[in-house]
């Protein structure tokens, strides 16, 4: 068995294996580079002939990318086998199996990190991005389930709290809420939610403790989801009036959008950068000028569960703050304003001294998270 090793300029380790037999350890390999912060990222193998000698031999390529931290190589590791696990699953519906992996998955990737995807390995990105969809599929099915649970109630608002991750949904709507007003000098009459699904908890949760006099317009391209969201909240004299849910795709909506002085976009609307950009391109050719985007985004390791949006891609928008969680909650919150007509395209400088603001807080300022679970428990 031969070996032959290169490290090119990128911080890629290549290992060639010339052996007569197919059958080469990789787990040795893992554990020997393991120890000094190589990442495994993909391995190739070919059968080549030699007549002379009349053998086949095999030329095994491993590729390995360097990591600096042990820890977020544990991550990243570990992230790949529990994703190895999901996409075996047959039905991702809610169950004890299916429930126990994605709990094991966000556990994981809102643990502390310095990790930036960017940095990893296509091989690697190429599985994040299956993940991402497995997780947007899962979280579909999860709300069904639990719109279809809470609709099933008399009074449906009054059992929201089934929905396991609902304090979370009611800390990054404080978060959101906080970061909206900061740059909002009015209340708005008219705000979208786009994708807003079939459990719509945010514009909820938004309409029923912050923005209580504001209409909410939902827009999810499935009916169905529609017809659940609506049937969670048409027994209650107020939000049965102020939530109103369309049926359409945010591309196909144009003179609509200058009717809202506030959109929200959810993270699963684009599932990578390229479906992103054409929503956010659509949405800063069609917003009024001067309205408010607030977008759903990820950092860190919980990039493996949601789909990134640099703040330099908002082209038409202003970036007025960016946040991101060190909690429970894992999606990061972008703001964003249209551009004016005479503004032009804001300078990729501001993104960065926005970039900065991550290590504000806004959940500090006040304790309507605790008011709010008193109040619902009374």
């Amino acid at each position: 068995m031969l070996h032959n090793v290169a490290i090119s300029p990128t911080s890629t380790l290549h290992i060639i294996i010339y052996t007569m037999s197919d059958g080469v350890d990789n787990a040795s390999h893992n554990a020997q580079l393991g120890k000094n912060h190589w990442l495994l990222s993909s391995v190739s193998m070919s059968a080549v002939f030699f007549p002379t000698v009349n053998q086949v031999h095999w030329v095994i390529n491993y590729s390995y990318t360097r990591m600096e931290n042990q820890h977020d190589l544990i991550i990243v590791r570990k992230v790949c086998e529990i994703y190895n696990k999901i996409s075996k699953l047959e039905d991702l519906n809610p169950s004890n199996h299916v429930n126990s992996l994605f709990t094991q998955l966000v556990t994981l990737c809102t643990s502390p990190c310095q990790l930036d995807v960017n940095h990893l390995s296509q091989e690697v990105k190429e599985t994040i991005g299956k993940l991402i969809r497995l997780c947007g599929k899962a979280e579909g099915l999860l709300e069904n389930h639990y719109s279809t649970l809470i609709g099933s109630y008399d009074k449906p608002l009054n059992h929201m709290k089934l929905f396991p991750y609902y304090f979370n949904y009611l800390k990054l709507s404080h978060l959101e809420f906080t970061m909206l007003t900061t740059h909002c000098s009015q209340v708005p009459t008219q705000l979208a939610f786009v994708g807003s699904g079939p459990l719509p908890l945010t514009s909820i949760m938004l309409a029923t403790h912050f923005l209580r006099h504001t209409c909410f317009h939902n827009y999810d391209i499935d009916p169905l989801a529609n017809a659940k969201a609506y049937g969670l909240v048409s027994s209650d004299p107020d939000l049965s009036k102020r939530m109103l849910f369309h049926t359409s795709d945010i591309v196909h909506v144009s003179n609509g959008l200058k009717e809202y002085n506030v959109v929200f976009l959810a993270a699963l609307v684009g599932m990578d950068q390229k479906e992103k950009a054409k929503v956010i391109n659509h949405l800063a050719k069609h917003m009024a000028p001067g309205a408010i985007l607030l977008l759903r985004s990820a950092h860190g390791a919980r990039a493996f569960l949601y789909p990134v949006i640099d703040p330099s891609d908002l082209k038409g928008f202003e970036v007025l703050s960016v946040f991101h969680p060190n909690d429970e909650v894992i999606n990061s919150v972008i703001v964003a304003r249209k551009c004016s007509v005479n503004q032009g395209v804001y300078s990729p400088l501001l993104t960065s001294k926005c970039s900065e603001l991550e290590g504000f807080n806004p959940l500090n300022h006040g304790n309507v998270i605790e008011e709010l679970t008193v109040d619902d428990q009374a």
